[in-house]
Protein backbone atom coordinates (compact mmCIF):
# COMPACT_ATOMS: atom_id res chain seq x y z
CA UNK A 1 0.00 0.00 0.00
CA UNK A 2 1.59 3.57 -1.14
CA UNK A 3 2.17 6.16 1.63
CA UNK A 4 -1.10 8.65 0.55
CA UNK A 5 -2.50 5.70 0.46
CA UNK A 6 -1.82 4.75 4.12
CA UNK A 7 -2.50 8.46 5.12
CA UNK A 8 -5.89 8.36 3.60
CA UNK A 9 -6.90 5.25 5.45
CA UNK A 10 -5.22 6.42 8.77
CA UNK A 11 -7.28 10.03 8.30
CA UNK A 12 -10.78 8.03 7.92
CA UNK A 13 -10.21 5.81 11.04
CA UNK A 14 -9.47 9.20 12.96
CA UNK A 15 -12.25 11.03 11.68
CA UNK A 16 -15.03 10.18 14.47
CA UNK A 17 -12.30 11.53 16.84
CA UNK A 18 -11.35 14.51 15.51
CA UNK A 19 -13.64 16.64 17.53
CA UNK A 20 -11.72 15.39 20.31
CA UNK A 21 -8.33 15.66 19.50
CA UNK A 22 -9.21 19.35 18.65
CA UNK A 23 -10.71 20.28 22.11
CA UNK A 24 -7.65 18.37 23.50
CA UNK A 25 -5.67 20.75 21.45
CA UNK A 26 -7.89 23.94 22.62
CA UNK A 27 -6.97 23.01 26.12
CA UNK A 28 -3.17 22.50 25.34
CA UNK A 29 -3.49 26.17 23.75
CA UNK A 30 -5.75 27.83 25.97
CA UNK A 31 -4.02 26.54 28.97
CA UNK A 32 -0.62 28.02 27.89
CA UNK A 33 0.63 24.09 28.68
CA UNK A 34 2.37 24.78 24.54
CA UNK A 35 2.00 26.45 21.62
CA UNK A 36 2.76 22.97 19.72
CA UNK A 37 0.24 20.55 20.57
CA UNK A 38 1.03 17.34 19.05
CA UNK A 39 -1.12 13.57 18.74
CA UNK A 40 0.85 10.48 19.33
CA UNK A 41 -1.06 8.22 17.20
CA UNK A 42 -0.09 4.19 17.78
CA UNK A 43 -0.86 0.37 17.45
CA UNK A 44 1.70 -0.46 19.95
CA UNK A 45 2.74 0.97 23.69
CA UNK A 46 4.22 4.61 23.68
CA UNK A 47 5.79 6.07 27.08
CA UNK A 48 4.23 9.47 25.29
CA UNK A 49 2.13 12.14 26.61
CA UNK A 50 -1.86 11.29 28.13
CA UNK A 51 -3.55 8.59 26.31
CA UNK A 52 -6.69 9.92 25.05
CA UNK A 53 -8.14 6.96 23.15
CA UNK A 54 -7.45 3.52 23.81
CA UNK A 55 -7.31 1.14 20.31
CA UNK A 56 -7.98 -2.03 22.50
CA UNK A 57 -10.92 -0.57 25.00
CA UNK A 58 -13.49 1.09 22.73
CA UNK A 59 -14.96 -1.16 20.02
CA UNK A 60 -13.85 -0.47 16.40
CA UNK A 61 -10.97 1.85 17.56
CA UNK A 62 -7.84 1.06 15.36
CA UNK A 63 -5.70 3.20 17.03
CA UNK A 64 -4.59 4.73 20.30
CA UNK A 65 -4.49 8.44 20.44
CA UNK A 66 -1.99 10.16 23.19
CA UNK A 67 -1.62 13.87 23.44
CA UNK A 68 1.76 15.41 23.90
CA UNK A 69 3.64 18.21 23.10
CA UNK A 70 6.69 19.41 20.97
CA UNK A 71 8.69 20.28 24.54
CA UNK A 72 8.14 16.58 25.71
CA UNK A 73 9.30 15.04 22.27
CA UNK A 74 12.44 17.28 23.25
CA UNK A 75 12.64 16.29 26.60
CA UNK A 76 12.34 12.58 25.71
CA UNK A 77 14.60 13.07 22.41
CA UNK A 78 12.41 12.12 19.91
CA UNK A 79 13.00 15.80 18.38
CA UNK A 80 16.56 16.61 18.67
CA UNK A 81 17.43 20.31 20.00
CA UNK A 82 18.62 21.35 16.33
CA UNK A 83 15.71 20.68 14.71
CA UNK A 84 13.36 22.43 17.23
CA UNK A 85 14.04 25.36 14.70
CA UNK A 86 12.91 23.24 11.64
CA UNK A 87 10.21 22.19 13.47
CA UNK A 88 8.35 25.32 14.43
CA UNK A 89 8.47 26.09 10.57
CA UNK A 90 6.98 23.69 9.17
CA UNK A 91 4.39 23.52 12.02
CA UNK A 92 1.29 24.40 10.92
CA UNK A 93 -1.46 26.53 12.75
CA UNK A 94 -2.90 24.50 15.39
CA UNK A 95 -6.67 26.20 15.15
CA UNK A 96 -6.96 24.69 11.50
CA UNK A 97 -4.82 21.39 11.54
CA UNK A 98 -4.13 18.86 14.24
CA UNK A 99 -0.22 17.88 13.95
CA UNK A 100 -0.38 13.78 14.27
CA UNK A 101 3.17 12.29 14.93
CA UNK A 102 2.31 8.51 13.50
CA UNK A 103 3.92 5.15 14.86
CA UNK A 104 3.19 2.75 11.83
CA UNK A 105 4.54 0.08 9.64
CA UNK A 106 5.82 3.05 7.41
CA UNK A 107 8.11 3.99 10.69
CA UNK A 108 7.43 7.45 12.52
CA UNK A 109 6.09 10.31 10.95
CA UNK A 110 4.63 13.87 11.37
CA UNK A 111 1.66 14.86 9.23
CA UNK A 112 -0.72 17.43 9.52
CA UNK A 113 -4.50 16.89 9.00
CA UNK A 114 -7.26 19.74 8.69
CA UNK A 115 -9.59 19.87 11.86
CA UNK A 116 -12.69 19.11 11.70
CA UNK A 117 -14.92 22.28 11.57
CA UNK A 118 -16.54 22.77 14.82
CA UNK A 119 -17.86 26.25 15.16
CA UNK A 120 -20.90 25.38 15.66
CA UNK A 121 -19.86 23.36 19.03
CA UNK A 122 -18.52 26.89 19.83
Amino acid sequence: MDVNKKFSQLEEELQPYLGLLGKAADTVLDQDVSSYPIFVVHQLSVDLGIPLLQRDEEEGVKWSVNATTLEELVTKQVVQNEKIDSFKKVYKNPNANLCLFVLSDLGAQFIFIPRKDDSSAK
